[in-house]
């Protein structure tokens, strides 16, 4: 770990120990400050824009479990589009390959919500974080287990040890009324046969998964999976190694909405984001994290978020580079 005094590297055996995570956590929170309540919360959904932007929390979870935290880590937030990892996890780890059959594994260039691409795609979505991609994915999970939100959620609670993690109605139900973007996607795509499910099914199911609160510690507790190269909390086997080296190689392409070749540059992680303001991030063989500001730039991303998990890898040298 680089320190603030600049005593010189440590040594390789010295680096693979126990990170000092706490006092890197706040120097990071200190480090951020300044980022924190810039950018604006997400207005379209209105539970969303009356957040306190000033809000910031960063937890990380080694592999056996142990949390580390600074500030609002412990506060659930609308984990919206960060669901989505976890909703391709089941469908891959349920179905199998075939699920990259009607879905790609490109970034996509436009707009998270675009319908132009599909047109271009005959109705296969670049890749499963844009919309169409995580409806096609929700709709292969319905398929596959007859309620994808509530198989979802059953897997959080498991996965995070948190029997209290719940849907926020009220989230849920403003994203169904601003939800006529997504409900073209879906149309769309069903008239070229890539839906199998009832379409207002379907909606229902993927905006009662957006609508899921997790803390930072919740969120970096559930992805540890894809840092015990596919292992889940209780030790059995979710994913191949293949497959969660799969998940982390489309979240570094895929996961920061336009961003992801910015936020591989400045942060060196496969990610996923969501316009809650949240982020979280993965070490392969070494730790989970999670961010939270609701501040988000042009892109949809956390401003202090970014940040913060920048901050991370430059301190630690922990990344996939």
């Amino acid at each position: 770990m680089e320190h603030q005094n600049h005593q010189g590297p440590q040594s390789h055996e010295d680096h693979e120990d126990h990170q000092d995570f706490q006092a890197v956590l706040q120097q990071i929170a200190d480090d951020v400050a300044p980022l924190v309540g810039r950018g604006t919360p997400a207005a379209y959904i209105p539970a969303l824009a009356d957040v306190d932007p000033s809000r910031f929390g960063m937890a990380v979870a080694d592999l056996d479990g142990k949390v580390y935290g600074v500030g609002d880590w412990q506060r659930p937030f609308s984990a919206q589009s960060i669901t989505k990892v976890f909703t391709l996890a089941l469908a891959l780890a349920r179905g199998g390959d075939s699920l990259w059959e009607h879905v790609g594994r490109e970034p996509s260039g436009n707009p998270f919500n675009s319908l132009v691409q599909l047109e271009y795609e005959n109705g296969i979505p670049r890749n499963p974080f844009i919309n169409a991609g995580a409806l096609v994915v929700t709709d292969r999970l319905q398929t596959l287990t007859g309620d994808a939100s509530s198989e979802l959620l059953e897997f959080l609670k498991e996965e995070t040890g948190n029997a209290d993690l719940a849907f926020d109605a009220v989230v849920a139900e403003s994203e169904s009324a601003h939800g006529d973007r997504n409900a073209a996607l879906a149309h769309f795509m069903a008239s070229y046969g890539n839906i199998a499910n009832d379409v207002p099914t379907l909606l229902d199911h993927y905006f009662w998964q957006c609508a899921i609160e997790m803390s930072c510690a919740d969120l970096a507790l559930a992805a540890r999976f894809l840092a015990r190269h596919g292992l889940r909390a209780d030790g059995s086997r979710l994913l191949t190694r293949s497959e969660a080296k799969q998940i982390n190689a489309v979240m570094l392409t895929c996961g920061t909405y336009d961003a992801a070749g910015d936020f591989a540059y400045r942060v060196g992680l496969p990610g996923k984001s969501g316009v809650g303001g949240g982020i979280v991030a993965v070490v392969p063989g070494r730790c989970t994290l999670s961010v939270w500001s609701p501040g988000l730039d042009a892109r949809g991303n956390s401003v202090a978020g970014v940040a913060a998990l920048d901050r991370f890898t430059t301190l630690t040298g922990l990344s996939v580079f």
